[in-house]
């Protein structure tokens, strides 16, 4: 077994192996879900925080599912309800959640490098649920587990991520597993929110769209993270579905067998029509 982390804070720093060291773990767990009662005792007798300081739905629960199915005990926390909105730094708040024996923090935070930061001085360990614009790690885990399995491999694939990358943490952690899994990945989007600077990262940027998903494999499509951009990066929605959307038309020129994925929330008919979000190509 490929791995000795003690935390799980990027994809940036994990090697292909350690990927796939997750990968095939994941694979030998999802049997777990299928079965009549869906747990089993690896994590008995510790505990789990979820320190989300930023809002989330299908993240926090599926770490909260997750745990319970290996038996963990779980603590839910938000901001809301701690005393972060009494001033409390977040660095306070953590060693308190520690001083309670908690073995595991899952952090998600609305500042790039916030799981970096604890990890930097808790004995938990570390497990980032995104931070900022910066990396959504187990995201991108579980749309390389997803290409996976409904592929069979993932070195030689063209993978084309359309949205908005600047903005997106699920973009980048994607770009880095990807990469070093084998796949050509393009990136298409407007050009306020595709800048070159990504090619840097081992992947080819396009702003033409029909050509960036012909001869694609997979098509990941992101929202507009509208919650982080400080200024107007395009002129309409209107504008944005029209050159970027994918609809039915647009989806023609797209190999048969395409396989659609979207981490969520969608948005239906700005960046994919509901039709094609609930295809059987999704």
């Amino acid at each position: 077994m490929n791995w000795n982390r003690k935390h799980l804070l990027d994809i940036e720093s994990l090697s292909a192996k350690e990927i796939i060291t997750v990968l095939d773990t994941a694979r030998a767990f999802k049997a777990v879900g299928e079965r009549a009662i869906k747990k089993v005792p690896a994590l008995r007798g510790k505990t789990v925080v979820n320190l989300f300081i930023e809002p989330s739905t299908r993240t926090r629960i599926s770490f909260e599912l997750a745990a319970l199915r290996l038996t963990a005990d779980v603590i839910n926390f938000t901001a809301e309800a701690s005393s972060l909105k009494k001033g409390e730094t977040l660095k306070d708040t953590a060693r308190n959640l520690e001083a309670l024996n908690a073995d595991i923090i899952i952090i998600r935070h609305s500042a790039a490098g916030a799981p970096h930061f604890l990890s930097r001085f808790l004995n938990s360990s570390v497990i980032n649920a995104g931070d900022g614009a910066h990396e959504h790690p187990t995201q991108a885990l579980l749309d390389t587990f997803t290409i996976r399995e409904r592929r069979r491999k993932i070195a030689g694939l063209n993978v084309t991520i359309l949205g908005d990358i600047l903005y997106s943490r699920v973009a980048r952690s994607n770009i880095w597993a990807l990469t070093k899994l084998g796949a050509n990945v393009t990136l298409c989007g407007p050009s306020t929110l595709v800048p070159r600077v990504f090619e840097q990262m081992g992947c080819r940027v396009t702003y033409d769209v029909d050509e960036a998903i012909a001869d694609a494999d997979i098509i990941n499509l992101l929202r507009i993270q509208h919650e982080r951009q400080r200024q107007t990066m395009f002129p309409s929605i209107h504008e944005y579905t029209s050159l970027f959307g994918l609809n039915k038309e647009r989806l023609r020129g797209t190999k048969s067998e395409v396989l659609i994925m979207h981490p969520g929330p969608i948005n239906r008919g700005v960046e994919i029509d509901s039709e094609i979000a609930d295809s059987g190509r999704s």
